[in-house]
């Protein structure tokens, strides 16, 4: 199955989300704005995809910062409403970076302002087609997917990609997050979408493989915790190298510290001293081929 000619996919990789960009003569509507420090590629991408349309509509699958970076240059820009999910819209008018998750994460977000807010059951008009407003708590427990029925596309953010699915955040501020995540696989296997366009990654028809391998991770994961909390530790890690280009162990220690100050699981799993943690993490990142090392400065592979 291929997209419709009206859909185009802005393939970021995984430092900035994907943009999903529907041209429609009455509201040209971008989901999912990428990563801060790619905000001016961002714009430069949609205004190339736009074909010289002005851009009506923000979507927000949700407001982690690889998703919404680029909300405000666009905003900038374009005379365009911003849609979010809810659940955090007080945080956004307030711009309270802990409950958006910025400050313990360490990462880069211009702040943005919202318009309306979408709700799981809404149903929005998009190029001329239906998209049902779902819940695809797990990852983000405010999270939304967008589901065309008659096309048989879903929009799945970080609920699903080909090959895994995002990190359990909820659980790792020691709230519910894995029954969540299973519930939204669940979801998405009884849509039985014909194509998937991802939060990172490209748009997959083999859905069914995905949520098989999807299904088998979740239970690893819930059946030791511990495994959620490295598997984010890593992600934080890798992300911030990204961005970063580079990074000093010292450097890498203060994440950890800031981390695990404002999330109490992180500090349960790793109780040791973030200075020696960060030596552990430098190698790990090294061995996992995702930075290089010279001296005490970590350099990015990817």
């Amino acid at each position: 199955m291929t997209l419709p000619d009206h859909i185009r996919v802005l393939e970021r990789g995984w430092l900035s989300s994907n943009n999903i960009v529907f041209l429609d003569p009455d509201c040209p509507t971008v989901v999912d704005t990428g990563y801060g420090t790619h905000a001016e590629q961002t714009l430069a991408l949609v205004n190339e995809a736009l074909q010289g349309q002005p851009l009506r509509r923000i979507l927000n699958t949700h407001l982690h910062s690889d998703h919404a970076g680029g909300n405000a240059i666009l905003q900038a820009h374009h005379d365009c409403e911003t849609w979010i999910p809810p659940g955090l819209q007080e945080a956004v008018t307030q711009w309270d970076e802990s409950r958006l998750s910025y400050a313990a994460t360490g990462q880069a977000c211009a702040r943005f302002r919202h318009d309306r807010v979408m709700q799981p059951g809404q149903t929005l008009d998009i190029a001329g087609d239906d998209w049902l407003v779902l819940s695809a708590a797990g990852h983000d427990n405010d999270m939304l997917m967008l589901w065309c029925e008659r096309s048989g596309i879903l929009i799945s953010a970080d609920a699903l990609w080909e090959n895994g699915f995002g990190v359990i955040f909820p659980e790792l501020m020691g709230e519910s997050g894995f029954a969540e995540q299973q519930a939204t696989l669940d979801t998405i296997a009884q849509l039985s979408p014909r194509l998937v366009i991802p939060g990172h990654g490209a748009p997959f028809t083999d859905v069914k493989a995905a949520l098989a391998s999807a299904h088998s991770r979740i239970r690893w994961l819930a059946d030791n915790p511990r495994r959620n909390t490295d598997n984010a530790i890593k992600a934080l890690l890798a992300f911030k190298l990204l961005a970063a280009r580079q990074m000093t162990v010292a450097d890498v220690a203060a994440l950890l510290r800031n981390a695990a100050a404002m999330l109490d699981v992180v500090r349960e799993h790793y109780p040791v001293d973030p200075d020696a943690m960060a030596q552990v993490a430098a190698e790990q990142m090294v061995k996992l081929g995702v930075a290089r090392r010279d001296g005490d400065v970590l350099i990015s592979q990817l």
